[in-house]
């Protein structure tokens, strides 16, 4: 495939519709960027070319026509001097040189034209890479945050998640059977504060008791007297 079928089909291209043809379209960003930047570095060479052809056909052209003005002069020289054949000689020599002009005039258009053609081709193309590198960044962004989602749902439907978490409910069963064991064995004793109210119940019993022994003293001696 020539240079310019290939810039042609890229320039025409459209990246979207080859993205959504991709199996990898990180890859495949990355392949379309590379193929265009190869085929720009062709495309400058190849315009380098032409605009070396251009300055050698205009130096021709000037050269041609420099001919055809020195055959001029000199039919007129020899016009002066009344030799007509010199003069018809150089005039054929001087339409000679108009012709080469002319073709290199003609060489020149259509170089002309090819050159604003690839510089037409070369600004598409630029572009294109552009659209290309400004995507680049968003696709691969894209392709990483899907890969971490994929892979936590692989993780996340992998069994071995679940016998983790079996695991773990037993671990927690084991803290709560070690945790029964020490409160067990504070059951049946008496807090600090429950001993403490004891004392205060066993004080009130005490002055209620002394209360009711003065009481019946006190009547009994009040029956004997």
């Amino acid at each position: 495939m020539s240079v310019f079928s290939r810039m042609t089909d890229i320039v025409n291209s459209n990246i979207n519709a080859l993205l959504d043809k991709a199996e990898d379209p990180e890859k495949m960003v990355r392949l379309i960027i590379q193929e265009m930047e190869e085929t720009l570095v062709e495309v400058r060479t190849t315009s380098a070319r032409a605009i070396a052809d251009k300055k050698e056909l205009e130096r021709r052209g000037e050269h041609f026509q420099y001919e055809a003005g020195e055959w001029e002069r000199k039919a007129e020289l020899a016009i002066s001097r009344e030799r007509d054949d010199l003069a018809r000689a150089a005039l054929v020599e001087k339409s000679k040189a108009d012709d080469m002009a002319a073709a290199v005039a003609t060489d020149l258009a259509a170089l002309d034209g090819t050159l604003a053609k690839l510089n037409e081709d070369i600004h598409a193309l630029q572009q294109k890479i552009k659209d290309a590198k400004a995507r680049q960044n968003s696709i691969v962004m894209r392709g990483k945050a899907a890969q971490s989602r994929l892979g936590v749902r692989r993780q996340l439907n992998d069994h071995s998640i679940d016998d983790a978490m079996t695991r773990f409910d037993q671990y927690e069963r084991k803290m709560d059977d070690l945790e029964g064991q020490v409160e067990s064995y504070d059951m049946g004793q008496r807090s600090l504060t429950d001993q403490i109210e004891e004392l205060a119940v066993d004080d009130a019993v005490d002055e209620e008791l002394r209360r009711l022994k003065s009481r019946v003293r006190n009547g009994s001696d009040g029956q004997q007297a």
